[in-house]
């Protein structure tokens, strides 16, 4: 990243030699404390927020609109999962149990020893 950095400052100063080129590595969350890394500046949650809408508070200002979608999100997906695990336990339980719920482990070994020939 740094080394694609310094091309693109090379590249851009080739056209207009006074362009005063700052790089800048943004992360959407986060805290990095000492954000000059030499080269560029590493901006993270808070500080990236503000330095792309210049508005200090637009991090708090989005966090609570994706908490609402990521639990929406969540409840589909966990409704989901749980329907995947039912037909998973349902299919091992067919395959490889015997009649009173007793994992039938001859069976379980055998399938999963016996080479498949395609």
């Amino acid at each position: 990243m740094v080394a694609d950095l310094k091309t693109a400052k090379k590249t851009l100063r080739t056209s207009n030699s006074n362009l005063n080129i700052i790089a800048v590595n943004g992360c959407c969350y986060g805290i990095d404390n000492k954000p000059d890394k030499g080269d560029y500046f590493k901006y993270c949650g808070q500080r990236f927020w503000e330095f792309i809408s210049n508005n200090p508070d637009l991090y708090t200002e989005i966090i609570e609109p994706l908490g609402y979608k990521a639990k929406e999100k969540n409840e589909s997906f966990q409704q989901s999962y749980s329907q995947m695990i039912n037909k998973f336990t349902r299919d091992f339980s067919n395959q490889f149990c015997k009649d009173n719920g007793e994992i039938d482990w001859e069976k379980l070994v055998h399938f999963n020893s016996v080479e498949v020939i395609l």
